[in-house]
């Protein structure tokens, strides 16, 4: 056997020094090196995932956000895999610094995120570019650590028995592709749903730091002098204790941020299986405020005024089967069923807690005054677009879409010339569709496309606003926490599938003038919000 520090034998790479001295047999200490890829692999997804993740709750958009982190990370991991040769002579020594790090800034890297975003009021003021910039920095830096890694137990793994390249190379990638599986499958199935975002980003730096600690202090310790393995034991337990403090702390740490964002009056905060569900005020005189992913989506003082203006045009005309596609609040139902006339009201919502929440919490029944103890009105728990495509043709008078804004990638879909050419084929004739398009004076484009759009699926459309400039209003749906960012406007398309001459509007509705230019239609495989 070649001593550690053995000349190397002819053609070898300079980095190599010769077999290791193991405390266990080689193919054992093999394994265990493989072992180790699988957790850091498996460990390294997770931490993409959570940045994906908590970028797209807090940002929205999860397209750019998933497309930012993955390419950048991407990246980086090359950048690092270069940077990781003038480490290999360092090897174990190496790849446990680049472990310690990765396990504080990956585990560490939800909290810093939400932090930033609670306390700096939605990435504004000294932020500006706030989401980006963060959102770049810390998948540059943890994509730079991981690509670190596969040089680093290269090194490892051949200091074990040397072998020929490529079959080193297999059996690294083959752990290294199914540790990624695990940890994929792991983070939407167990991790989030159990844990939530920052437990599991936390737990999962614990287990990273452990990994890499106990390969390099069982395995290669004697390639650490005396000083570099109690460094790096205390590092590892430095990294576990602020892990495991964050941890403990992590329920308090979400009750202040949660009211940083939605200030102190939040009485209900749940995370269902489709959103975050916050309700604040609405006892005592204050307002009610619900948010949905950290959006506004109902304010007591000025609800009334948006539902009204949604569905009272729609109902100027034959109204016996009315269908609302999302309202789980039950406040579009409340409007429709002042109407006499309304014999049933089928209402098509994704979440079944919101809908709870509609029934039972005092306040928000109040508000909706009771629309759910009606027996006019139908509830069914299903995806729209789904519902649409299976319904049957010419079933409901009036169609109204009371879902979120169109820019939020998840609600792109609803937004489509294939979901609103659905909605046509729902109406009998003579019926009207109504869609909430978002505010016109902030952002014009998006609203004159979702009016595109619905032409596009052969509708006659009206559109029409209600401004806030004259009327107080300073808040409207998908709003965030930021008053001084709240849309002034609400806009809304009135549409038929007839030729007749354009829907009457009521005195408070205004019609627009000429659409924003060069818009086009948005669809399934070509969404333009």
């Amino acid at each position: 056997m070649i001593e550690p520090h053995a000349p190397a034998p002819p053609g070898a790479p300079p980095a190599w020094r010769g077999p290791a001295r193991l405390p266990v047999r080689p193919d054992t200490g093999r394994l265990l090196v493989l072992g180790c890829v699988f957790v850091c692999a498996a460990c390294g997804l997770v931490y993409e995932l959570e940045l994906v993740a908590l970028a797209s709750y807090l940002m929205g958009d999860s397209v750019t956000q998933a497309s930012v982190v993955l390419s950048v990370m991407v990246f980086a991991m090359g950048i690092g895999s270069l940077a990781a040769k003038r480490l290999r002579r360092l090897g174990a020594a190496g790849f446990a610094a680049v472990e310690v790090t990765l396990a504080l800034v990956g585990g560490c890297s939800a909290m810093a995120l939400y932090a930033v975003f609670a306390w700096t009021g939605d990435w504004g003021g000294l932020w500006a570019n706030g989401p980006r910039v963060l959102l770049v920095a810390f998948s540059l830096a943890i994509g730079l650590l991981i690509g670190a890694e596969v040089p680093l137990l290269m090194e490892l793994i051949q200091r074990i028995r040397r072998q020929d390249a490529g079959g080193a190379v297999a059996d690294l990638f083959a752990a290294d592709y199914v540790g990624a599986l695990v940890g994929g499958l792991a983070f939407p199935f167990l991790l989030l749903p159990f844990l939530g975002q920052l437990t599991s980003s936390l737990l999962t730096g614990a287990v990273n730091v452990i990994a890499g600690g106990a390969l390099v202090l069982g395995l290669f310790r004697r390639d650490l002098t005396c000083r570099a393995r109690c460094l790096l034991l205390t590092a590892t337990v430095t990294v576990l204790g602020v892990l495991a403090s964050a941890a403990v702390l992590v329920d308090d740490f979400e009750r202040a941020a949660r009211h940083a964002v939605y200030g102190d009056d939040v009485r209900v905060a749940l995370r269902t299986g489709v959103q975050e569900v916050v309700l604040t005020g609405g006892t005592g005189g204050r307002p009610l405020g619900l948010y949905l992913d950290g959006r506004l989506r109902v304010c007591g003082h000025d609800e009334r005024r948006y539902h009204e203006a949604l569905v009272h045009p729609a109902m100027n005309g034959p109204h016996t089967r009315v269908l609302i596609l999302g309202g789980g609040d039950g406040l579009a139902a409340r409007e429709v069923l002042t109407h006499p006339g309304t014999h049933r009201v089928d209402v098509v919502e994704l979440d079944p807690d919101l809908v709870r929440l509609a029934r039972t919490d005092r306040p928000l029944s109040g508000l909706n005054s009771h629309a759910y103890d009606d027996p006019r009105v139908h509830v069914t728990i299903a995806d729209a677009f789904r519902r649409l495509r299976e319904m049957p043709a010419g079933r409901y008078d009036v169609v109204i879409a009371d879902l979120p804004d169109p820019g939020i990638t998840a609600s792109t879909k609803l937004y489509s010339q294939e979901f609103y050419g659905l909605a046509r084929r729902a109406l009998r004739p003579g019926g009207r569709l109504v869609v909430h398009a978002g505010p016109v004076a902030a952002r014009p484009r998006v609203f004159w496309t979702v009016e595109t759009t619905i032409r596009a699926a052969g509708l006659r459309t009206s559109p029409y606003r209600v401004a806030g400039d004259d009327t107080g209003i300073t808040t409207g749906p998908d709003r965030t926490a930021d008053t001084s960012r709240a849309p002034r406007d609400w806009g809304f398309v009135l549409a038929a599938a007839d030729t007749r001459p354009p829907l009457p509007l009521d005195h408070e509705e205004r019609p627009l003038g000429a659409p924003v230019e060069g818009v086009r239609a948005s669809t399934l495989m070509h969404p333009r919000y």
